[in-house]
């Protein structure tokens, strides 16, 4: 199978270089500082101790300089939330919706609702929904390393869908199936919220914010806030590959917010690796977006439809971006839990966080 990944970054260089490895064609459009490292020197994994130099891979920065003769079997969506309209248009100047063939979609982004955007664009029979949830990074271009190896999530509601799980499986990444997108989906965005919103606001690390008692009611009250979201729209909560989503969704549900602290705390130090989430990530270099919109700020937007009132996850996208836009000068958040903390009292014991 021919692959064509928009995004060259930690998850679309893993996906990218495994299929790659398994004797699959592999285009990446990526950034220049990857595209260079990768057509100069190859794309390298590594994982288990041992470095992996993935052949044959190519790289490309501008959509126009993508060979469209050569028929893709199917476009990988490895980019943050923030750049899926620039995708969408990146898709549509390759002129491969003229082809013959029109390959299908698969979304690995984050969030809930890059598949309804490239649906609209390209139609819902192209696109093919996934998750991934093992946990790699990128610390110097075109280098990617595997964290703590999970694998991935596949909608197979499509027929195509199938035809990629089986080559993501023949590839050596674990890889389940589900039925539908949403529970998949919605599952992954309630995994990424603990700590994310709170780390890049506070610069503090994840046990920090755990530590911290009423950073933790604010977090635990936006997990609240998500699942209740989830149950005005009819969606369960699904175990994910590696990741105990039910588990977490039931204690949450069932048990004090105490007894929950030091396993969801541990749980995330472990699976991030002492690194510092995405949300701090890309705020501290600068890049000037977030992908909370699309994270916490869907749990608002949906939130509002259903009638569900979620004013933990409306702090926490709005104060972010109010500091990502230059709103607000970081440095007044800044080791500053209190600003944060000062909202909830009222709420979060409505909520049981406490």
């Amino acid at each position: 199978m021919n692959f064509l990944i928009f995004g060259a970054g930690a998850v679309g260089g893993y996906v990218g270089g495994k299929l790659a490895l398994a004797g699959h064609g592999v285009t990446f459009l990526a950034r220049p500082s990857v595209v260079q490292a990768i057509n100069s020197r190859g794309l390298r994994i590594v994982e288990r101790g041992a470095e992996l130099r993935v052949p044959g891979a190519r790289a490309a920065i501008m959509p126009g300089d993508v060979p469209v003769e050569r028929l893709y079997d199917c476009i990988i969506l490895a980019v943050k939330s923030y750049d899926t309209a620039n995708a969408i248009e990146g898709i549509r100047e390759l002129g491969l919706g003229r082809l013959a063939f029109r390959p299908p979609i698969l979304c690995l982004q984050n969030g809930v609702d890059n598949e309804s955007l490239l649906a609209e664009a390209f139609g819902a029979e192209r696109v093919i929904a996934g998750t991934v949830t093992t946990t790699v990074t990128m610390d110097e271009p075109g280098t990617v390393v595997v964290e703590r190896e999970r694998g991935v999530g596949i909608a197979v509601e499509r027929p195509f869908g199938r035809d990629v799980a089986r080559a993501l499986s023949a590839a050596g990444i674990a890889t389940q199936s589900f039925a539908g997108a949403d529970a998949m989906k919605w599952s992954k965005l309630l995994v990424n919220l603990p700590g994310n919103a709170t780390s890049a606001i506070c610069d503090i690390g994840t046990r920090e914010i755990f530590d911290h008692p009423s950073l933790y009611a604010l977090e635990v009250a936006a997990l609240r806030e998500c699942l209740a979201v989830m149950r005005a729209k009819g969606i369960a909560v699904v175990n994910l590959p590696g990741t105990p989503s039910g588990w977490l969704a039931l204690g949450l549900r069932y048990l004090p917010a105490s007894w929950l602290r030091r396993p969801i705390r541990n749980s995330l130090v472990t699976a991030r690796g002492g690194k510092m989430p995405s949300f701090h990530v890309d705020l501290s270099r600068g890049k000037g977006r977030s992908e909370v919109g699309w994270l916490n700020g869907a749990v608002v937007r949906h939130g509002e439809k259903a009638g569900v009132a979620t004013p933990a996850n409306r702090l926490l996208t709005e104060t972010l971006e109010a500091i990502v836009a230059g709103r607000v000068k970081w440095e007044e958040w800044k080791g500053k839990p209190e600003r944060l903390t000062g909202w909830q009292s009222d709420r979060v014991t409505q909520c049981g966080a406490v």
